[in-house]
């Protein structure tokens, strides 16, 4: 049995706007320690039995980071292959299916998300290995930790034992149903993280996305190989996009889910930065700031001083050519100000 992890590193980071940019996206900033997410997401699965080398599908402009963010850690990938064009989640996992055998399991992880407690993720992965060898397509659930509204949920389903069979899946819901959806125990976060075997994802998409597939088995025909560097053939850019979620794991009548208690966070806001650093009212702040009855703000100063007086609850991220000033509660938002900003400032 071989596990390979396949990296999905084609996101752009909107929200982390201006230090997240189109040209260095979130996933290869070190926003959280030494290493970036991205970095730390390659050696994630480091010391599960029967592992391979990482498959990282991503963006084309990103070859180049993600040669150098390898180097850095000195490993190596199994292939890197680069979308065409971003056509979404159930594409971009489908092509890596296709480089491997039907028996090879894949582990699905996003390259932009942050684990806490890498023990308890690889007591995940190997108890989806059983579901996943017998042709499920297992999905990891969080357990939730607040009535989160920005966050996909997964219905609990009869327990299996390390597992459990998949309800439904439920989309963003508002804050009154995720209070309900915390309290009765039964609903976990959806992470985005996957594992299957290369052979049933390939059936499953063939099934229930058959232009995915169709797209996607014809860009893998036409395929060169550039440097070291997969590119795909130009049918790729027929598929429609759709993410795996959609496309397969809400059609499937084998999914399951394991459950996953290992302080995972999507990142996906200057707000989730400020809580997983923070405690009650604490400010978090990085490079030199000098803060004066400052309360509950996250502050990342760039190349100059950032001084603060008398305000509560902001966001302040300064970087050489722009200047992000914020409520912290509304720090979601940064991405519809993205359509306002020059694209050569994005």
């Amino acid at each position: 049995m071989h596990i390979t992890p396949v990296v999905l590193s084609g996101g752009g980071g909107t929200r982390l706007w201006p230090l997240s940019r189109s040209s260095i996206p979130k996933q290869f900033l070190a926003l959280t320690g030494d290493r970036t997410l991205f970095q730390q997401t390659v050696l994630r699965a480091n010391g599960l039995e029967g592992v391979t080398a990482p498959i990282v599908v991503g963006n084309r402009n990103h070859t180049g980071v993600i040669a150098a963010q390898f180097a850095e850690i000195g490993t190596i990938a199994r292939a890197v292959i680069v979308e065409p064009e971003g056509r979404n989640t159930a594409p971009a996992v489908a092509l890596a299916a296709e480089a491997l055998e039907a028996s090879d399991l894949m582990l699905v992880m996003p390259s932009d998300a942050l684990i806490l407690d890498e023990s308890q993720f690889r007591s995940a992965v190997l108890a989806a290995v059983e579901p996943a060898t017998e042709g499920r397509l297992v999905t990891f659930g969080v357990t939730p930790t607040r009535p989160e509204t920005g966050y996909g949920y997964i219905e609990v389903g009869p327990s299996r034992g390390a597992w459990s069979e998949v309800a439904r899946f439920v989309e963003k819901p508002d804050l009154s149903t995720a209070e309900a959806y915390l309290a009765g125990g039964r609903h976990l976060w959806n992470a985005g993280m996957f594992m299957f075997s290369a052979g049933r994802l390939r059936e499953e998409i063939r099934q229930h996305a058959p232009s995915v597939a169709e797209a996607v088995s014809g860009a893998w025909v036409d395929r060169q190989v550039v440097d070291g560097v997969v590119e795909p053939g130009a049918s790729f850019g027929s598929s429609p996009s759709i993410s795996i979620d959609h496309a397969v794991m809400e059609q499937s009548d084998r999914v399951a889910v394991v459950p996953m208690d290992a302080g995972w966070s999507d990142v996906g806001s200057w707000q989730a930065l400020w809580e997983m650093e923070s405690s009650d009212d604490s400010n978090v702040a990085f490079g030199q700031v000098e803060l004066l009855d400052v309360k509950g703000s996250y502050v990342r100063a760039g190349g100059r001083l950032v001084a603060m007086i008398g305000v509560h609850d902001l966001v302040v991220v300064d970087t050489p050519d722009a200047l992000l000033i914020a409520s912290r509660e509304r720090s979601q938002d940064v991405k519809q100000l993205l359509e306002r900003i020059p694209p050569e400032l994005r």
